[in-house]
């Protein structure tokens, strides 16, 4: 038996019909845990890898600023392009 790292109670979790990889709750705090090895039985949270990911979040209005400064590149780039075709036609 494995406790829970949230609230230290005891997992009434039957070793033998769970696999790693399992997603198993504690009946106590509901704290969702993967079953990391099966015997012995341990356990780790399951939002110890998407925290990681949620650190790396962007704030929606930078992510806005930054599409509306790459929208204007893109138009710059474009009319540069535009120009040099005009040049380009008037050698001719």
């Amino acid at each position: 038996m494995a406790n829970c790292p949230e609230c230290d109670a005891l997992l009434e979790v039957d070793e033998d019909e769970v696999e790693e990889g399992d997603v198993v709750s504690c009946g106590d705090c509901g704290l969702e845990l993967e079953v990391v090895h099966q015997s012995p039985l341990e356990v780790e949270r399951m939002d110890e890898d998407e925290d990681d990911d949620t650190s790396l979040a962007v704030d929606d209005d930078d992510a806005d600023d930054k599409d509306d400064k790459d929208d204007k590149d893109d138009d710059d780039d474009y009319e540069e392009d535009k120009d040099d075709k005009d040049d380009d036609d008037d050698e001719e």
